[in-house]
């Protein structure tokens, strides 16, 4: 599945692969020595262990045992092993486990390649030494581990070359690492378009393909590949014809994209004069400035979730929070800054310490237990500290608090009494702090279904259309064996954001979509039509956007609006008549 457009060319870098679970980062070239020095420990001290295991052996233990652990011993020792992978930590500057993972997937595959079956079936002996290798490096790094692959230090070692990332999976937090790095695009092995991955990938604005099944066993460290972001698609060695035919298609991309920034600051307004707020999703404090520079209105959604990732048990206290709040709305230089109370749970946990910590225990289905509001309220006192440091941060700006996956009455009254115990415990310290306006995100069908109430107690609404889109057709966005039902243009879906909008601008109360309908072009008009006047979407897709707002005639999009939610296949419909309306 496609998650982020355009073309991407490069060789292919295997990483936390599905086999075996190891840190991947690189080594400076000074540093290859002392890498091979703790390979060499480890390979000594596994030789060591299998010696007193047959010194030690009973002497009524079958000889095939014995047997079975010189052909260890003798693994551990071959040159295809120890000097291949020596290779991968001095040319390509891996660390050692991660150069071991790396020569296992090459000598896992000549295994399997082998038609003797007595041969093929010595992989599982390999990778029980390849096991017993990376469990003595993991004793030798100690807790001085260094630090996960990812970093702009990756570039120093990138060489001529440009890279791809190839992965099973990597998570939320992870591709926030990758922010920076030299990575052109990836492909994962897992996902959906719309899981929270996939959703931050698009943050890197490069092409990415998931959902790609056996993409890491089936690529091999330096392959050749081309990522075609557009249709889903990664070719593995391409031809030189075909090579070309995507490096054309890339420049083209290049033009489109340069065209596209001249829109930047031009304003959002349609054809007849309706002026269309075009906001930025972030997921840090770091990315506001981008959310600026692509000419975004404002931050309608940032994720605050990503402060309490990656941080090995330890979570951010109030005022980390409050200062990183405050960086964000002191960047946005007086343009409105929406920040969401945490959402974890689902495709977002916390690492195992912090899991551990907050007893949030394994549910079969994550996404439908105690996630983003409910994990909210059932800490209260890690709530009314974000709740604290959100308050504070509103007095450098113009600040948004948004609640997510409210679904009872009781939740929403709950909600806001921490809230008010926040503000009383900051009027007890005497801490400043401004006045917020509070809003719910609209995700659940019981909530879309109950949009008067909702109306009636928070000060605006943001439509959450990935989970919208997941709840009510019941789906998991995560799960790339269902990914092809996920359809945001299923009627059911828009007729739950349609009535929604409506019923928002019956209340005189702002309504916002900062799910990925936003940003998706092909959605542009039909939202228009709806009555949408606030988009909040990625950065890289604002200029893609306003495009379409600016050939955009509301009112002739609003006439044609009830034939399309009317539709059997809407998306059809919308082709036609919004096609034919923006012709005219």
């Amino acid at each position: 599945m496609p998650v982020s457009r355009g073309v991407a060319i490069g060789r292919a870098v295997l990483v936390a692969s599905s086999r075996v679970d190891v840190a991947h980062y690189y080594v400076a070239a000074d540093e290859a020595g002392a890498e091979i020095d703790r390979l060499k420990r480890a390979r000594d001290a596994v030789a060591g262990e299998i010696h007193a295991l047959q010194r030690d052996m009973p002497r009524d233990a079958p000889a095939e045992l014995s047997a079975l652990l010189d052909v260890h011993l003798m693994l551990l020792h071959d040159e295809m092993l120890t000097d291949a992978t020596k290779h991968w930590i001095v040319e390509r500057h891996y660390n050692a486990e991660w150069a071991l993972a790396a020569q296992l997937e090459v000598l896992a595959r000549q295994f399997d390649d082998m038609e003797d079956d007595y041969l093929r079936e010595r992989k599982a002996d390999l990778e029980q030494v390849v096991e017993r290798l990376l469990r003595r490096l993991a004793v030798d790094a100690g807790d001085g581990q260094a630090l996960p692959l990812a970093a702009h230090e990756a570039r120093d070692f990138a060489g001529e070359d440009p890279l791809v990332l190839v992965a099973s999976d990597i998570s939320p937090a992870d591709m926030l690492q990758f922010k920076k790095s030299v990575f052109t695009g990836f492909v994962t092995d897992v996902g959906g378009r719309t899981s929270h991955t996939a959703i931050v990938a698009r943050s890197l604005d490069i092409p990415a393909v998931v959902g790609a099944r056996e993409a890491s066993r089936l690529i091999r460290q330096d392959d050749w590949l081309v990522i075609d972001g557009d249709a889903g698609v990664v070719v593995v060695n391409p031809t030189p014809i075909v090579l070309e035919e995507y490096r054309f298609r890339q420049r083209a991309s290049e033009l489109e994209r340069a065209r596209l920034d001249r829109l930047r600051h031009t304003p959002a307004v349609t054809l007849d004069g309706e002026r269309v707020e075009l906001l930025a999703n972030i997921e840090l404090p770091g990315d506001a400035p981008a959310a600026v520079d692509a000419g975004a209105v404002g931050v309608g959604l940032f994720r605050s979730e990503f402060l309490f990732m990656n941080r090995e048990g330890r979570l951010p206290d109030e005022d980390e929070q409050y200062e990183a709040y405050r960086a964000a709305v002191v960047a946005m230089a007086g343009l409105p800054v929406t920040i969401r109370t945490v959402d974890i749970g689902a495709d977002k946990p916390l690492d195992r310490l912090s899991v551990a910590e907050l007893r949030h225990e394994h549910v079969l289905n994550p996404a439908m237990g105690q996630r983003a509001i409910r994990w909210s309220l059932a800490e209260p006192g890690m709530f009314r500290q974000q709740l604290r440091a959100l308050l504070r941060a509103s007095a450098h700006g113009k600040l948004r608090i948004l609640v997510p996956m409210l679904a009872h009455l009781s939740e929403i009254r709950a909600t806001f009494e921490q809230l008010a115990r926040a503000r009383a415990q900051l009027d007890e310290a005497g801490r400043a702090y401004g006045r917020v306006e509070v809003g719910a995100m609209i995700e659940v069908p019981a909530a879309a279904l109950q949009a008067e109430m909702f109306l009636r107690h928070f000060d605006f609404v943001s439509i959450g259309t990935n989970d919208l889109t997941q709840y009510t057709l019941a789906i998991d966005r995560a799960d790339e064996s269902v990914a092809h039902l996920y359809d945001p243009w299923h009627p059911a879906v828009l007729q739950l954001i349609h009535r929604t909008i409506g019923l928002a601008q019956a209340a005189g109360k702002a309504v916002e979509v900062c799910g990925e309908m936003a940003g998706d072009t092909a959605c542009t008009e039909l939202l228009l039509a709806m009555g949408l006047r606030s988009f909040s979407m990625h950065p890289s897709r604002v200029a893609a956007v306003k495009q379409r707002v600016l050939r955009a005639d509301t009112r002739r999009l609003a006439a044609a609006v009830h034939r399309v939610l009317a539709a059997e296949s809407p998306a059809t419909e919308a082709a036609a008549a919004f096609g034919s309306v923006q012709a005219s």
